[in-house]
């Protein structure tokens, strides 16, 4: 589709929103929204008709890209069958989603809780964790996102938290393996993983095992700076986990359905938790979907004894037509394998040769069509290019660099002194190198707020 500029409707968009939308995790009067006309595939327009590469998927969901044809298809044709329908009831668009989603979740997670998103999968991913358990505490990581609603967002382990923090959650924190930034003092990541590991064990025990229900990590964390794990760590929270009577859950709501190469981050290391979260790539987010893939142990616990929560639109029958739709579409399409190929191929030594060439980058790291290039003011002192939860003229190098990507027709996601790589899993090459090239030229910005010799 060619972008056609209507500057008028654009303008009227934009005051209608100026005017009525209350915009998330913002200063309303600080705000600046881009008006946008129209999506396809891994771009987006403007009303000016300026086109943008998007390098976020929207917010890392959009694994097919926007409009793919056989996912709108299936959404008007679902809704011209059946447009909704109580959750209570089996359906065949929720039933067939359920069981393509089982047929991929890791071991025997092969029961799956239907919610709108991906906090509310949390949520109830802990319920359970605590019903099973009847224990109250639930551990989770700093550098960690798990969502907005008040038990997710106290879970959280960034400044996201703070302005909602009760400290009557149940939740404690604890440091998860990151060698670059380590607070174990680690030389490498035998050292970063051994040592991370005693540190969650000490928690454990100074906590009470008998008081925790749940462990609750990011298989590969994302908006925390997509950190991933060092070999051995996942394997051995689950030993930790299965000692202490502890349930293991994997927060893949970001992560799943492509995003690392394959289709669970956890397929990586070789770990099946006791419950997966998932939302985002399901479905590419054309309709809102969460859900919680439940294992037979957790299951078994509400086989007699009713499960006390639910939601209106559990497994709504329009999102679970576009799951099936988008998980068929992955499937027949090679998306996964694309993410992996072009990730390893194409990605990577592209980022890892920035890396090389500008001083402000400090490290890349990630995997499939998830990376995070990590800025910095000196690579030998590793001091980040903005403080941490820098705002305002604090923030300027990150703004000057964002202005420089957008300039470049490349929509970046940006987070604290990190710009994340996250395009749509079935980017093309030629769309990778296009962004690449305009990535490079606004690292050169980035590298004029630097310690050079």
């Amino acid at each position: 589709m060619t972008p056609q500029p209507h500057p008028e409707a654009g303008a009227a968009v934009k005051a209608a929103d100026r005017a009525h939308v209350f915009h998330s995790w913002s200063a309303q009067e600080l705000i600046d929204p881009l008006a946008v006309a129209g999506a396809e595939g891994s771009y987006f327009w403007d009303y000016d008709g300026k086109r943008y590469l998007d390098f976020t998927s929207g917010l890392v969901y959009t694994n097919v890209g926007y409009q793919h044809p056989k996912v709108v298809a299936a959404i008007q044709e679902q809704a011209a069958r059946m447009t909704t329908f109580a959750p209570a009831f089996a359906i065949e668009a929720r039933s067939e989603a359920a069981r393509l989603i089982a047929e991929r979740t890791p071991g025997d997670l092969d029961k799956i809780f239907f919610t709108n998103g991906g906090a509310d999968a949390v949520e109830h991913a802990v319920r359970m964790a605590r019903l099973h358990t009847g224990r109250p505490k639930v551990l989770s990581a700093y550098r960690s996102y798990h969502g907005g609603t008040q038990q997710a967002v106290n879970i959280t382990g960034d400044p996201r938290r703070w302005a909602s923090d009760s400290g009557s959650q149940g939740v404690v924190h604890f440091w998860a393996p990151f060698l670059y930034r380590s607070r174990f003092y680690a030389e490498s990541e035998e050292q970063e993983c051994a040592r991370a590991l005693e540190h969650l064990e000490t928690t454990i025990a100074f906590e009470g095992p008998q008081t925790v229900a749940a462990i609750i990590l990011e298989t590969v964390p994302g908006t925390a700076g997509i950190m991933v794990p060092p070999p051995g760590y996942l394997a051995g929270v689950r030993e930790i986990c299965d000692k202490y009577g502890i349930v293991f859950v994997l927060d893949e709501v970001m992560a799943g359905f492509g995003r690392t190469g394959e289709w669970f981050a956890a397929d990586h290391f070789g770990v099946v938790p006791d419950l997966m979260t998932f939302a985002k790539g399901v479905n590419s987010g054309y309709v809102p979907l969460g859900g919680v893939a439940i294992s037979a142990k957790i299951a078994d616990t509400f086989g007699k004894r009713p499960y006390p929560g639910g939601l209106t639109y559990s497994g709504h029958p329009l999102a679970c037509a576009a799951a099936v739709a988008t998980i068929q579409v992955m499937a027949e399409e090679g998306v996964v394998e694309n993410a992996a190929t072009l990730g390893t191929t194409v990605l990577e030594p592209a980022l890892r040769e920035l890396a090389e060439r500008h001083p402000s980058v400090g490290e890349v790291r990630g995997l499939g069509m998830f990376w995070a290039i990590e800025l910095v003011r000196s690579k030998e002192t590793r001091e980040p290019l903005v403080p941490y939860n820098a705002a305002g003229a604090a923030n300027a190098p990150m703004a000057a660099f964002a202005a420089a990507m957008k300039a470049g027709g490349v929509w970046p996601f940006v987070n604290m002194n990190r710009t994340h790589v996250v395009p749509p899993c079935n980017v093309t090459e030629a769309e990778l190198k296009e962004g690449l090239a305009v990535l490079d030229t606004a690292l050169s910005v980035a590298d004029e707020h630097t310690e050079q010799d």
